[in-house]
C-alpha cells in the first residue's frame, strides 16, 4: 500500500510529497480546497500548510479535511495504482 513518507508545504496551494516507494512530486489541492465545504477554512493559506502526516500516514489538517494517499499519489505522479484498477 502506498503512503506518504514525508511532505513540505511548497507556496499556495501546493505540497511537495514522498512516497514510501521512493517516488516523489508535487501536488496541487486548490481545486479541492474550492470544492468541498469541510475544506473551506484552508483557503487560508495559512491553516493550509499546517497540515500533519496522521497513522495512515497521509495529509490531514485540524479543520477535518484529509486527502487519501492514492489520491495524492496519482496527482503527483500521474499514474494510477494497481489495485485501484481492479475495483
Amino acid at each position: 500500500m502506498i503512503h506518504v513518507r514525508s511532505a513540505q508545504y511548497l507556496d499556495g496551494y501546493r505540497i511537495a510529497l514522498e512516497f514510501n516507494n521512493d517516488e516523489r512530486g508535487i501536488v496541487d489541492l486548490s481545486d479541492l480546497i474550492q470544492r468541498y465545504p469541510i475544506a473551506w477554512p484552508l483557503r487560508d493559506q495559512t491553516l493550509f500548510a499546517q497540515f500533519y502526516l496522521d497513522e495512515w500516514p497521509t495529509l490531514v489538517w485540524h479543520c477535518g479535511f484529509d486527502v487519501s494517499p492514492e489520491t495524492l499519489y496519482e496527482r503527483a505522479s500521474g499514474k494510477t495504482i494497481a489495485w485501484l484498477k481492479q475495483a
